[in-house]
């Protein structure tokens, strides 16, 4: 049987306690160590509580450690300096293993070459079977589609070594995996396909989620820096509307300021050019959705606001990270 740790970065939110219990229940060889990263920058100790009680037997090789909140790539890295396991599986505190987890993780590992830096998991989004699926719902499930998530994703440890482990400029869960990929897959390694299954839970959020989510256009941008231009079709991510996005604020810009400078017909085919992109942008959010007035209004107001938003991420994250060099891990 070949020895691994299971890390998981944690924010200490409702979820962690059925991933702790899913992880304790599952069959098969149990990781050596589970090192929860409390990325909380004012930690809180009885918070982790009840989680910590469901791990059972399992209770006594977890170690928690705290990361300062800087991100889920820093405290990954956190929990990989603590541990010595030939190999690292890291897990997100909003999944849920499945019930053959261990024994699945463990054929995984029996069946790879020496060339293998990692072995990634495959993740199941449950949606709700009644009605069409919100545009939040959607978004999480293309995670069931991408490559190389942190959500479940096991590393050779000499790999995350030779490669720095991952990139802590990425600050927010998004494309720190597929940024840590590439570097991997650039040293010679290959990442291979498993079969071990993972669940993740569509969680709550609010109604400015999808507004939220466009701070990702920035990360996009060290993406580009890093990997240069053809990144997504190494990564095999999805382009996205990024472009799309970039035309209907500049049609809403030019408008204004048409407006305001007395240019009254060329205003009015800007401003028509921006609705049109708006309304063509908000209907394809709608349409395939429950259409629910609830989800119908943030729809409308969202559909607005999200490519001046989309826009501005960009390009302050051109403007950040325009000298940004290669990742070196930090040690201190």
């Amino acid at each position: 049987m070949t020895a691994y740790a299971v890390v998981i970065p944690t924010l200490v939110r409702g979820t962690l306690a059925d991933c702790l219990a899913a992880l304790a229940a599952a069959t098969g060889p149990k990781p050596e160590k589970i090192v929860l990263v409390d990325d909380r920058p004012e930690p809180d100790a009885t918070a982790l509580d009840h989680s910590l009680g469901v791990l059972g037997d399992l209770r006594e090789r977890t170690l928690v450690i705290h990361s300062g909140g800087r991100g889920p790539a820093a405290a990954r890295n956190a929990g990989l300096r603590a541990v010595t396991t030939p190999w690292v599986a890291f897990l997100d505190d909003d999944v849920q293993v499945g019930p053959h987890w261990c024994d699945q993780l463990s054929q995984d590992l029996a069946e790879v070459g020496p060339e293998t830096g990692g072995v990634q998991g495959v993740v199941t989004v449950p949606l709700p079977g009644e009605r069409r699926p919100t545009d939040w719902e959607r978004g999480t499930a293309g995670l069931a589609r991408a490559r190389w998530i942190t959500a479940d994703m096991i590393f050779r440890a000499e790999a995350l070594k030779q490669t720095g482990g991952f990139d802590e400029r990425f600050r927010r869960a998004f494309r720190e995996d597929a940024d840590l990929a590439l570097r991997i897959l650039d040293a010679g390694w290959s990442i291979g396909q498993g079969r071990r299954t993972t669940r993740h839970p569509v969680r709550p959020a609010d109604r400015w989620v999808s507004l939220h989510a466009q701070r990702g256009n920035a990360d996009d941008a060290l993406m580009r820096r890093l990997h240069g231009p053809d990144w997504w079709q190494r990564a095999e991510a999805p382009r996205g509307r990024l472009r799309r996005h970039l035309a209907i604020t500049a049609a809403g810009l030019a408008a204004g300021v048409l407006a305001l400078t007395g240019h009254r017909r060329a205003a009015a085919a800007a401003a028509l050019g921006w609705a049109a992109g708006t309304g063509e942008f908000t209907w394809a959010r709608i349409a395939p959705g429950p259409r629910t007035p609830h989800e119908v209004n943030t729809m409308l107001v969202t559909s607005v606001l999200i490519p001046p938003a989309a826009t501005w991420h960009r390009l302050s994250g051109l403007w950040r990270h325009r000298d940004a060099a290669p990742w070196q891990e930090v040690t201190s």
